[in-house]
């Protein structure tokens, strides 16, 4: 039996319905043959795995660590995951810190072969990771309809998990820049074009917290975790999402973007 998400429209009318219809069409999703099938897998057999080479060696085990993630692209990157993995987190100069995608370290730090133990023996670990892999699948088959969607329906969990960390609001907003979904999401919402991850990253940080103080009110990341203004965030992004598509964001982006580069300080 297969599942596949009823996506009816896009941008806010499609984020409503899936908001209304996500936690039935999510049990639904969760049942299907591939999940069901992965997901068996990964519980009966992940609590014997000791080491990064073993994980990437087994290629459904790997994909379910990867999937919960949101890194499956990396499947076929063997030598590349076993390094971000064996080398942990711990040490500061370590493979995976040095990243500027963060959802590496989430990883490494998430199975811990660091450790020893490493995390896999946990008796809780299985069945975080497989719920994390479910409801990233889940998105990963919306994304196949509707990309943005995709990327709003993630955007929660991660806020949630970067309050979660008690960083300063500086460090925060440098968590969203190394984590691309996030940072698309809240480029698109604050009117910014990809092109801006060109300029210096100290100008970056300046220019998400005044859009963002001047578009929602704060310049801090952790109070998107308040619901209403979540929603405003999500509903922002997804209505410049679809100005972005006709052309006319991305006009009025790149005039911004160079007179951003225009003023920029020179090194």
């Amino acid at each position: 039996m297969s599942f596949t998400p009823v996506v009816p429209a896009s941008g806010n009318v499609g984020w409503t319905f899936l908001k209304a219809s996500r936690e039935d069409q999510q049990a639904a999703f969760d049942g299907s043959s591939r999940i069901k099938r992965n997901t068996d897998y990964f519980l009966e057999n992940i609590g014997n795995v000791q080491s990064a080479e073993e994980l990437v060696s087994d290629r459904k085990l790997l994909s379910v660590a990867l999937g919960a993630f949101g890194l499956d692209d990396d499947i076929n990157n063997k030598f590349f995951v076993q390094k971000v993995l064996e080398e942990g987190t711990l040490n500061e100069e370590a493979f995976a810190n040095r990243l500027s995608d963060k959802r590496y370290a989430a990883l490494s730090e998430a199975f811990g072969f660091d450790l020893s133990p490493p995390n896999t023996i946990l008796s809780d670990f299985s069945e975080r990771v497989v719920s994390e892999y479910r409801a990233r699948q889940f998105e990963v088959e919306v994304g196949n309809q509707d990309q943005n969607l995709r990327l709003a329906l993630g955007l929660s969990r991660d806020l949630e998990e970067l309050a979660a960390q008690d960083f300063q609001e500086d460090t925060s907003w440098f968590s969203i820049m190394g984590n691309p979904p996030m940072r698309r999401a809240f480029e698109l919402a604050l009117g910014l074009p990809k092109e801006f991850a060109a300029i210096d990253i100290d100008q970056q940080l300046t220019e998400f917290k005044e859009r963002s103080e001047a578009t929602f009110g704060t310049s801090n990341p952790a109070d998107f975790t308040d619901p209403e203004l979540q929603e405003k965030l999500v509903r922002t992004f997804l209505l410049r999402a679809d100005l972005d598509a006709s052309g006319g964001l991305s006009a009025r982006g790149s005039v911004a973007l160079s007179l951003l580069q225009t003023i920029a300080p020179i090194a």
